[in-house]
């Protein structure tokens, strides 16, 4: 330790400034213990979040709606406890992992209202941040190919063609919000990969459609052989 020129070093100077420095280190040790609790027990809900919302569209995919609005509920209230959590840790909050938690939430939830073909809730109303619930809009898209492959292995053109159109409408919405990834996180890159998606899905409608044609086609041409088969045979019996 220098001293100022003529001036001798303290012994209770040094002793003040350790103490000193003693104290400021436990003080800030203390604050990030308490940041790193509540860090892990961030991820821990946010691990559950993810968990449940997956578990809820996949039971949406099942039909087994019950089940999907238990584990949407569950979801719900990790995603309360986690904001209510990190209110006063912003700079936790704003990390990767919390953001990608509410993107699944708000998956299941629109996934659900898709399928169901009901009024889609807002991000104010699933309490998540407006980028994660875009992002999970565009990821919700993905899921309802899937679902509409299911209805036309089924036959169901009617309905495939119900749920092609919401997704085409969620498409041209999102498309409309032109802002760097820093605020959107990474939305274009979403849009990028649902406008393949759409294309194939309504590839997919367009060939049913087709068969479903063809096949009535086929049918009428073989009712008009029978019925002519049929007038034949009565004409030669007469």
């Amino acid at each position: 330790m220098c001293s100022l020129p003529g001036l001798p070093i303290s012994n209770i100077s040094e002793e003040v400034n350790v103490e000193s420095i003693k104290r400021i280190a436990e003080n800030v040790r203390a604050l990030l213990d308490e940041t790193n609790q509540v860090r892990e027990e961030a991820l821990r809900l946010s691990r559950e979040v993810i968990r449940l919302s997956a578990n809820s569209i996949r039971a949406s995919h099942r039909q087994d709606f019950d089940e999907a609005l238990e584990l949407k509920a569950q979801a719900r209230e990790k995603v309360r406890e986690t904001k209510e959590l990190l209110k006063n840790k912003l700079e936790i909050y704003y990390t990767g992992y919390v953001q990608d938690a509410q993107k699944e939430y708000a998956e299941s939830e629109l996934t659900y209202a898709i399928i169901r073909e009901i009024e889609l809730p807002t991000h104010e109303e699933l309490g998540v941040e407006a980028a994660a619930y875009l992002n999970g809009l565009a990821e919700a898209i993905g899921e309802c190919r899937r679902h509409v492959l299911d209805v036309l292995r089924h036959g169901d053109l009617e309905r495939a063609e119900n749920i092609l159109n919401i997704m085409d409408e969620v498409y041209y919405a999102l498309i409309t919000f032109d802002y760097p990834d820093a605020v959107t996180q990474g939305l274009r890159r979403q849009t990028d990969m649902i406008r393949g998606v759409l294309e194939r899905t309504r590839g997919d409608v367009t060939s049913l459609f087709h068969q479903q044609k063809l096949e009535t086609a086929i049918e009428a041409a073989m009712d008009r052989l029978e019925n002519e088969r049929s007038n034949r045979g009565s004409s030669e019996s007469n």
